[in-house]
């Protein structure tokens, strides 16, 4: 986003905020899962990735997180992908930040996975949170700096979605996204080079979250006690071991991030986790 623009997103934001504030409250009745797994991407495993159809075959499943990416294209829209370049996931080549929005969407973004899924698009946004359930946690990737920390956060709040959506972001994004939405939440993603180091400044800045990597540690056990003292929530990327899986719910990790969300939901059910039933509608029962 240019930064002539910046003063007029930033009265923006605070118009809808206080529309949101005096019209929608029906999204405090609504339960999200205390823990769970997170579905990286998706179903990724069996579906392409960061698709429509793999976020809507991990609703299905059960999931009680769902991890996606978005990047802002070269005409400053918000695309859910990961990589920096199309390359790896679609019939295209090139960065996503030189590509508009129509170049990106005239890409077919299933076919490298399996010809079955030819013709699916990379979605926007705005689409991906169309069909995601109220009650589950929406794990926002930023893949960026600058302004679109503040729009991503705008798109939430606007569509009802601060109760259930933080920022995966640094603390740099973080700081501008919660100065244009208070309300917004956050996941810690400086990491440093030590795990207490990160937890440490996890808390300090006040994080909702925090999201630990492999290898998987008796330590972790020891970070969630202190974590948990601060009230926040710890993912970890990633596994799809069924024993590193039932390794971390026993160190106190809230949200692995596993890429076979359908093959490990028993998991999680056999711990008395049990799958989400999604919620399509705000306050819905």
């Amino acid at each position: 986003m240019r930064s002539g623009t910046f003063l007029l997103i930033y009265i923006a934001v605070f118009l809808q905020i206080v529309l949101i504030s005096c019209g929608n409250t029906a999204t405090s009745d609504i339960k999200l899962p205390p823990r769970g797994l997170c579905a990286h991407r998706g179903a990724m495993q069996t579906l392409p990735e960061n698709t429509l159809i793999a976020f809507r075959e991990a609703i299905k499943a059960g999931a009680h997180m769902i991890e996606f990416d978005v990047f802002l294209s070269k005409d400053d829209k918000m695309v859910v992908i990961h990589d920096e370049t199309v390359d790896r996931t679609t019939n295209g080549t090139g960065r996503i930040s030189d590509l508009t929005f129509e170049q990106i969407r005239n890409l077919d973004a299933g076919g490298w996975k399996s010809p079955e899924f030819a013709g699916e698009k990379i979605p926007t946004l705005h689409e991906v949170l169309e069909i995601m359930p109220f009650n589950i946690w929406l794990n926002v990737h930023l893949k960026g700096e600058g302004m679109l920390s503040v729009m991503v956060a705008d798109k939430l709040a606007k569509e009802g979605r601060l109760h259930q959506a933080f920022l995966a972001c640094s603390a740099g994004a973080a700081h501008i996204a919660r100065e244009a939405v208070p309300g917004i939440m956050i996941c810690n993603m400086d990491r440093r080079d030590s795990d207490l180091d990160y937890v440490m400044e996890t808390i300090k800045m006040k994080a909702d979250f925090i999201q630990f990597r492999q290898p998987v540690t008796p330590a972790l056990a020891q970070y969630a006690k202190l974590l948990k003292e601060n009230n926040i929530l710890i993912n970890f990327f990633g596994t799809d071991s069924p024993e590193e899986i039932r390794l971390l719910f026993q160190y106190g990790v809230d949200f692995p991030l596993v890429n076979d969300i359908i093959s490990s939901i028993p998991i999680s059910s056999e711990l008395d986790i049990q799958p989400v039933l999604p919620e399509f509608a705000s306050g819905s029962n």
